[in-house]
């Protein structure tokens, strides 16, 4: 029976005991079918007798040789030798089997299909019959339950995933994500639901700006442009944890009604997460989330932080004994640890050799994590090997585990997130997968993938979008109700030397199977639940304090392998050309497809791919973009594969859509800011010149206006002309309207006001310039000037001025004059 942890175990037992019950039977095969071919999934007796350990999933020949079982109402027996020709290639015969042994083919059967056959060698020629063969049948039986059993768990699986991964894309529509982020989301989003096609690359090109809408795609790229971005196969630290840590704090801002901001600091870049704390108590934040990466060496700045009055709390990892950060949010490393190794004495009862690895043995998280994988191993027959570390080098990592893997260990421990995948690809890649026992932590995409295929086989997964949002939550009560009063409830973490006060927020851990077992959950079930969870709190609402905060989380980016970006002219024969052009998807085989001889397939083929997949991106009807994804697997891609990714890349069209049409909108939107503040400028000088002052005489002011008279010029005009009466000691004002565009009812009461307000300072306002046609619309409006007097022009209105001052006009002969 499937315990759902180690299938790999379970199907191996089966074979164990149908060697067993068929004596004097001495070796066995499981096999089953993987598309047209059939793979090798457990054996027993072979050791020592094949030159290397037969791999799991190696292949075993093409899978027409169930069709004779299909007919048959129960085992069948064929010649050894012929069985061993067909289904171990490249291993003799008369060196495995005796002289007239046979091989007892006992089905497996799926839903009523057969799936896989149980082989048993019976060196004596006789086959089974009665118990015995029932017997055989019976275990033929169970083992085609437990593999319904595992694929009825990988669909819920798959689903889930699936819809995670349009989540994804979808949500980076809201989030403006970058053509570069979609590319690397979509390839391990896309590996992690499709396991069998293995795809060992994606590609996105993408038509540049100048050759969409072109009348033909082959014609722009032929003038240069088409822009390629390029992605190679990724081997970087699994981000996206640290992301969610952030977005959970991001998310508790939200709903507290708090700023908070989130900075990355990345691994070996020159801004260390030092430098963003002292940049938050520069600008005088409220609180200080970090996820400390060193907490020895970010304890100085926290402590001036404390100094300055500004509340610090550590994330995921513990501060150091003593530290001024009075609260960590996180994982009880210890209790994790511990059931990780539990997890380790289940797949291995037999014991064994156990490697561990971690990113740094020096980090408090990794040491808490294998002292408690430590001491639930005490006292068993596993033997863990010391521990190493990759610092974050994924090569060098990879070297190590291989090099552990080679050795014959027999369960290996990821202490973080990227270890695990580390150990089970080097498992995979050494024909050992499902028989190197794998526990990881955490569950990043390539975790994921790895859990369906059975490479891992459990994982200790943190709740890290939770520590993000209960550190902005305990920062806000900190802000809020002052720091010992949002500490009082929280519960005591002790320290090394039992004398620590840190306050401690465990967040917990979920385990997870692919199968649900009584200690763990099934991967399907964590998945819903893990996207439910953050629904939840998405949506929560809490009391706001009223004053405006902010926050500062400080996270971690483990540095990451950039994408590879070019420029590049389109082939008019290309595979991408094709498709552009038809706007319809291609599957197609390198080796025997009618696009053989196109640049792109060439190349692909060169480097190994035997199965290319390309799918237009649509927007509006035309095609502007197409993505590329390569196997080295013959037939890697099912219709129902396609059917997946062509509904990631329209969701994924609509997301750089959408990036493009904001980033556009936003460009467009700072040009016309631009030139609004531009234009202000020019009004503003406009409305200088349009109404200046002018003193002619003692006591006389002039102000010509130009253009129209609104209420906002008005106030300005107004607010002008006092202030020149009052420093000029003006007594009589001469507003000279010949320049303005109408003098309407609506503008000659702004000009009553303006008279009145002069009146108040003691001088008088004469309105000069009046036209025919401006009195006669006046007339027309029944507009009433009151005692405001008027002159036709200004030199008549010159003339009243003076008359009014006490002043006269003197005509005096100009001595240059020829007719003086």
């Amino acid at each position: 029976m499937s315990t759902g942890l180690d299938l790999f175990a379970t199907l191996h037992r089966i074979v164990k005991e149908a060697v067993g019950c068929l004596p004097p039977a001495q070796r066995g095969l499981l096999l089953t079918c993987e598309g047209d071919r059939l793979v090798h999934r457990a054996s027993f007796g072979l050791d020592g007798v094949l030159a290397s350990p037969l791999p799991a999933l190696a292949d075993a020949g093409p899978a027409s040789a169930l069709s004779t079982l299909d007919a048959a109402d129960g085992a069948r027996v064929v010649a050894a030798a012929e069985w061993y020709r067909a289904h171990l290639p490249g291993v003799s015969a008369l060196h495995l089997a005796p002289a007239g042994a046979v091989v007892v083919l006992a089905p497996l059967r799926m839903r009523g299909q057969t799936i896989g056959v149980l082989a048993v060698e019976q060196p004596d020629g006789q086959a089974p019959s009665g118990e015995r063969l029932a017997r055989l049948l019976s275990l033929a039986d169970n083992a085609g339950a437990a593999l319904e059993r595992r694929e009825l768990y990988d669909d819920k699986a798959r689903s889930a995933q699936e819809v995670r991964l349009l989540e994804m894309v979808l949500n980076a529509v809201a989030a403006r994500t970058s053509p570069h982020e979609l590319v690397e989301m979509l390839f391990k989003g896309i590996m992690s639901v499709q396991l069998r096609p293995q795809w060992r690359s994606v590609r996105l090109v993408m038509l540049s700006d100048a050759s969409r809408g072109g009348a033909s795609p082959r014609a722009d790229a032929a003038a240069g442009g088409l822009h390629a971005y390029m992605y190679r196969v990724p081997r970087r630290a699994p981000v996206a944890y640290w992301n969610n840590i952030a977005d959970g704090a991001l998310v508790a801002g939200r709903n507290l009604g708090v700023d908070v901001d989130a900075r990355i600091a990345a691994v070996g870049s020159d801004v260390d997460q030092r430098q963003l704390v002292e940049e938050g108590i520069a600008r005088r934040v409220h609180g200080i989330a970090v996820a400390p990466l060193s907490p020895e060496s970010i304890e100085p700045a926290l402590r001036r932080a404390v100094a300055a009055g500004i509340p610090v709390v550590a994330v995921d990892t513990p501060p150091v004994e003593g530290s001024c950060a009075p609260a960590y949010i996180g994982t009880d490393n210890v209790a994790a640890g511990r059931l990780a190794g539990e997890l380790m004495a289940r797949l291995l009862p037999d014991g064994g050799k156990v490697g561990v690895q971690t990113f740094s043995l020096a980090a408090i998280n990794s040491m808490e994590r294998i002292a408690g994988f430590r001491a639930a191993l005490s006292g068993t027959s596993l033997d863990v090997e010391p521990p190493t570390e990759d610092l974050f080098d994924l090569d060098a990592g990879m070297r190590i585990v291989r090099e552990a893997v080679q050795s014959g260990i027999a369960g290996a421990f990821g202490v973080c997130a990227e270890n695990g995948p580390s150990w089970g690809m080097a498992a995979r890649t050494l024909g050992r997968t499902g028989d190197v026992k794998v526990v990881t932590f955490d569950l990043v995409m390539e975790t994921i993938a790895m859990l369906r295929e059975g490479s891992v086989h459990a994982a200790i997964v943190q709740r890290e979008h939770d520590m993000g949002y209960r550190a902005v939550h305990v920062l806000h009560d900190m802000a809020v109700k002052g720091v010992e009063a949002a500490l009082a409830g929280l519960p005591v973490r002790a320290g090394a030397r039992g004398d620590s006060a840190l306050r401690f927020i465990d967040t917990g851990v979920d385990v997870v199977t692919l199968e649900r077992t009584p200690w763990s959950l099934s991967l399907g079930e964590y998945l819903a639940l893990d996207t439910n969870r953050k629904a939840a709190k998405r949506r929560r609402q809490f009391s706001r304090s009223g004053r405006p905060l902010e926050f500062l989380f400080v996270g971690l980016n483990a540095g990451e392998e950039g994408l590879h970006e070019e420029r590049a002219v389109l082939d008019e024969g290309s595979l991408v050309g094709r498709v552009l052009d038809t706007r319809r998807p291609m599957i197609l085989d390198t080796h025997s497809s009618e696009l053989h001889d196109a640049p792109d397939v060439v190349e692909a083929r060169d480097k190994g791919a035997h199965t290319l997949v390309a799918v237009p991106l649509l927007a509006g009807g035309a095609a502007f973009g197409v993505l590329v994804l390569e196997s080295e697997r013959r037939g890697a891609c099912s219709l129902e594969d396609l059917v997946l990714i062509e509904r990631v890349a329209d969701t994924m069209a609509v997301a750089i859509e959408n990036v493009q049409l904001v980033e556009g909108i936003t460009e467009r939107t700072h040009e016309l800011e631009q030139a609004n503040r531009h234009q202000e400028s020019l009004l503003g000088t406009i409305l200088e010149l349009s109404s200046p002052v002018v003193p002619i005489a003692p006591s006389i002011l002039v102000m010509p206006i130009i253009g129209t008279m609104d209420a906002q010029r008005a106030g300005r005009f107004i607010e002008s002309m006092l202030q020149d009466i009052a420093e000029r000691h003006a007594r009589v004002v001469l507003v000279d309207v010949t320049g303005m565009a109408a003098v309407d009812a609506a503008s000659a009461e702004h000009l009553v006001r303006a008279a009145q307000a002069a009146r108040l300072l003691g001088a008088e306002v004469v309105l000069v310039g009046i036209t025919p046609a401006a009195a006669r619309l006046m007339v027309e409006q029944g507009v009433d000037l009151g005692s405001v007097v008027t002159r036709s022009n200004l030199e008549l209105g010159f003339a009243y001025a003076l008359s009014e001052t006490g002043g006269r006009i003197v005509y005096r002969r100009s001595p240059r004059d020829p007719h003086a």
